[in-house]
Order: C-alpha cells, then structure tokens, then sequence
C-alpha cells in the first residue's frame, strides 16, 4: 500500500520536518517552533527520530554493542520510521493536527548512503512515507557542528562519528568525514525534494523569526483547515499510540 499517496487525499493536518547534520540547531528551532504553534492555539503532535518503542531498545542495544551493521542500522531506523507513521503521524495529520518531526526520511537517505547504502535501495525502503509540507534543511560547517556538539558533552559518539565504517582511527576525524558526507547528500537533495535551506550559523532568534515566517505563510494557505485539533485530543492519540505497545 503506497501510504505516502493515501493519506495526501485524507489528511486535514499539516506535516513540518527539520534536517540536518548533527549539531546544525535543528532540535532547539522545532522545539521553539513547538511552543510558539501552542500558544497559538493549534493542536500539535511532535515525532522525533529513533522513538519508537518498538525498536528503541533493541538499537540502544546494538549501539552499545558495536554490532550494527550499515544494513542492519538501516532497517532498525525504517522499522522505527514505519511504526511512528503508521500510529503516530498519519492518525495526527488526519485528525487535523500540526505534525513536527525532528529528523524524517531525509535523515535515512543521508545517513544510509553515507555509510554505503544503495542510494536507491533507501529510496525504496521508505517509499511509504508521508510527503512534508514544509521540510526545512539547517546547514552548517562542519567546524560549527563538532563545536556545538562538544561545548554541550565530552566526547563524540561511535555511531555519530561513523566509526563504524573506518573511514578514520581518530573520532574527530572521522566525524568530519562521516558528517562531510552527510552533507554532501543533503546538499543533493535540496533541489530534489524542495527542502528550505536555513543558515544555521545565524543566531537562533534570526533562525526562528526565519522559520515562523515560512510556517506562518502555509498556515495562511491552509486557513479553515487546521486549527480544529485541541491539545486534549492531541494527548488522546498519544494515550492511543501507548496503549497498542503496551
């Protein structure tokens, strides 16, 4: 079943997704974003990457481990993918709700690849995913990236280094040629799928006047539309979306 294409023609709400290489910003602008939409008075629902109770654990487990292969990283991130659009995101945008994802299908597309995936191959695997209304791409330099990432913990991670795939003995190294990477196909796919690339090394009010200004537009496109999703309801598919894991 192409989900992607049903839910298109039966969704009321509105899909938002942010991307970018670690340490871009993009987290704390969807989080800004978040609170802005609910002091408006819109119903909001938030999806981050690698959530899902279905398989959390078992990649926590598998990072921990130093056992996930490319392949194997990659059906984990689409499993989680998979359960999170078919409980949490699709009954959200029908219901009528702003949806907020903090990472999407982009990030498997530059992540899979980079560690040696089939461009293609990844493609296919998330052929069901829900187009985004608004996908907003926040680059910058790796320098700035690795800075962030060490002024907020004490070390890179092994899997954010891309330490797995021995591209470098030296963390640091290797996390400037994993991200390089990542961001090489990020680049590619701005024309491709028409993400809205954001300078990530402005300030975060420049950032987020940026960003409510684009998220402002659509919604005076789509007026009448949303807004008739309330908060408790919102809580109601959260409650729905635990219940069916537990």
């Amino acid at each position: 079943m192409d989900t992607g294409a049903l839910v298109q023609d039966e969704k009321r709400g509105m899909l938002i997704i942010v991307e970018g290489i670690d340490g871009s910003g993009k987290s704390t602008q969807i989080h800004l974003l978040h609170r802005w939409l609910v002091s408006e008075g819109y119903g909001v629902f938030f999806s981050e990457w690698n959530s899902s109770p279905l398989v959390k654990g078992t990649t926590k487990l598998g990072k921990k481990r130093k056992v996930l292969t490319p392949t194997t990283f990659s059906l984990i991130a689409a499993t989680d993918f998979a359960d999170r659009t078919e409980h949490e995101i699709i009954p959200a945008l029908k219901a009528g709700a702003i949806v907020l994802a903090d990472r999407y299908a982009y990030t498997a597309y530059a992540r899979d690849v980079a560690r040696g995936v089939p461009r293609s191959w990844v493609r296919n695997l998330y052929d069901f995913s829900v187009k985004p209304d608004i996908a907003m791409y926040f680059r910058v330099p790796l320098e700035v990236s690795l800075d962030r990432i060490l002024t907020g913990r004490a070390q890179i991670k092994y899997y954010e280094a891309g330490m797995d795939i021995g591209l470098s003995t030296d963390v640091r190294e290797s996390f400037k040629l994993f991200q390089e990477r990542i961001m090489r196909e990020y680049d590619n796919m701005v024309d491709e799928f028409g993400l809205t690339v954001i300078d990530g090394t402005r300030s975060i009010e420049e950032q987020q006047a940026e960003v409510r200004r684009i998220v402002s537009h659509k919604l005076a496109e789509n007026h009448g539309v949303l807004g008739e999703l309330k908060g408790d309801q919102v809580g109601r598919i959260s409650i729905r979306r635990i219940e069916a894991n537990s």
